[in-house]
């Protein structure tokens, strides 16, 4: 699982990057070329792969991405796409 503390040390590589949150909850810190720090959810509607935005880091904390990721993940095993949700 990710710390707070593996969060904060994150360092920028030459290509975007992942690193997942290994509880299953769908969250993972994507961190692109330029350093900035950014809160995504992965899930799968309909068969289709689709990712959000949770917010960016140290704006969003750790803890608020991952409450943000279980409510996104709630609304899926309901059968609610968040990203349709979202833009409605």
């Amino acid at each position: 699982m990710l710390s707070d503390k593996a969060v904060a040390q994150a360092k920028p590589k030459k290509i975007l990057y992942r690193i997942a949150d290994q509880n299953g909850s769908g969250l993972c810190l994507e961190i692109p070329p330029t350093g900035g720090k950014r809160w995504r959810f992965r899930y799968r509607h309909q068969g289709k792969a689709k990712m959000i935005s949770l917010g960016t880091y140290p704006l969003v904390s750790l803890k608020e991405a991952r409450d943000k990721a279980w409510e996104a993940k709630k609304e899926v095993s309901q059968g609610v796409d968040p990203s349709v949700k979202r833009r409605l």
